[in-house]
């Protein structure tokens, strides 16, 4: 199992558009994850970055470093967003191999913490995440915000 940046593996581009739409995408914004996606990976060095989990042959899982997550609170960054592992790989310590990675990448970049949005009840305070504030999208629901140092 391998965590890897598309910016590293462009042969994986149109597979990896297709799982994060597939993951969060609707049937009308199948463009928005394209477009942000391609125009992610030309520069390693800055943000938004997307990685995907690649397990035997096959993306299994992904998360993304964001300069917003679509939310009320643009003065917070880097944000994780994205976070998906398939149904049939939960509960072997993925999630948490991709939580850590990005919080590793993000001290990589020089950033203090990283924050993410979620309406997830225990998942992220059990892997040390801690609640920050409530923020809103863009219908104006209130959503969790949580942060966690880098390092």
């Amino acid at each position: 199992m391998e965590i890897l940046s598309l910016a590293d593996r462009p042969d994986l581009m149109q597979p990896a558009i297709h799982y994060f739409w597939t993951c969060w995408g609707s049937s009308s914004n199948f463009k928005f994850y394209e477009d942000c996606i391609l125009h992610a990976v030309q520069d390693k060095s800055r943000l938004p970055m997307f990685y995907v989990l690649w397990h035997e042959g096959n993306i299994v899982g992904s998360y993304a470093l964001l300069t917003n997550d679509i939310i009320s609170r643009q003065d917070l960054m880097p944000w994780l967003a994205c976070l998906y592992v398939n149904e049939e790989h939960r509960g072997q310590g993925m999630a948490s191999q991709l939580l850590q990675h990005g919080l590793s990448e993000a001290k990589r970049l020089g950033h203090p913490a990283l924050y993410l949005s979620t309406d997830l009840e225990n998942f992220y305070e059990r892997k040390g995440w801690l609640y920050l504030a409530d923020g809103y999208n863009v219908m104006g629901e209130a959503i969790k915000i949580y942060t966690c140092p880098v390092g």
